[in-house]
């Protein structure tokens, strides 16, 4: 009889919601990297930096899409808040810049990206919407990437229209958000209202996807067959992606 066999698993929450309301959870420092060897301190989750690469490569968008932002730590965030706070003031900071401990930059998952310029504005660069930055934004989900602060949301995630800021939740889920039109905060409630049930199934190219959504605070069992990521949503629950 032929033995099954579990595939392997890969674990690094890229649906964590991180707003005001939903503080980064206390978790070790992600597996970082440099996005770009000629921006060394600009990093990112070591996986969603070889997406990040892989994506501009493909619009062909070297040396004219360059990471401006990436991780940032508990004291890099609270510089920025308090040196925007002295140079712009309360207003413009809270419009967008997140409060420390409440910053998606501080997952490792989220880059700020801008056209190369002699001189990039490091709260908001220049990212157009033609050109080369515009056909990254129409491939980004392939990569799994979605704009995470879109215009006319700002109501919901607390921050404006940031059209620089890109945030990783993989290639499913950012190719449904994208279609659906909706922030990651309306996403996860999506998930938790319509899929706790029963999964939503998917197909995209060669794979057949099946994502749903787990109440509560025991991590759920993953299925024995095929790719499984488990991510906590930051919400008092857990998204369960297969794929095969």
């Amino acid at each position: 009889m032929r033995q099954r066999m579990r595939r392997p698993q890969c674990r690094f929450d890229p649906l964590l919601l991180v707003n005001a309301a939903h503080p980064l959870p206390k978790v070790p420092w992600p597996d970082l990297t440099a996005v770009d060897e000629c921006y060394p301190d600009v990093l990112l989750e070591r996986r969603v930096a070889g997406l990040l690469g892989a994506c501009i490569q493909a619009v062909g968008g070297q040396g004219q899409i360059v990471p401006v932002s990436g991780w940032r730590s508990q004291a890099e965030q609270q510089s920025i808040w308090d040196d925007c706070l002295i140079k712009s003031g309360e207003t413009f900071t809270r419009k967008y810049v997140a409060l420390p401990g409440c910053s998606e930059h501080q997952t490792g998952l989220a880059i700020d990206l801008g056209l190369a310029a002699d001189e990039i504005d490091f709260i908001r660069p220049d990212f157009p919407e033609d050109g080369v930055c515009g056909a990254f934004r129409r491939r980004a989900a392939d990569y799994g990437f979605v704009l995470r602060y879109p215009a006319g949301k700002e109501a919901v995630t607390g921050i404006a229209h940031e059209p620089w800021h890109f945030r990783y939740v993989g290639v499913p889920h950012a190719h449904l958000m994208a279609e659906m039109g909706l922030t990651l905060e309306e996403y996860v409630a999506w998930l938790r209202e319509c899929h706790s049930q029963a999964p939503l199934r998917r197909r995209l190219g060669l794979y057949e996807f099946s994502m749903q959504y787990h109440s509560g605070t025991t991590q759920p069992v993953l299925p024995e067959y095929g790719y499984s990521q488990l991510s906590r949503d930051n919400c008092g629950g857990w998204i369960v992606t297969t794929w095969r």
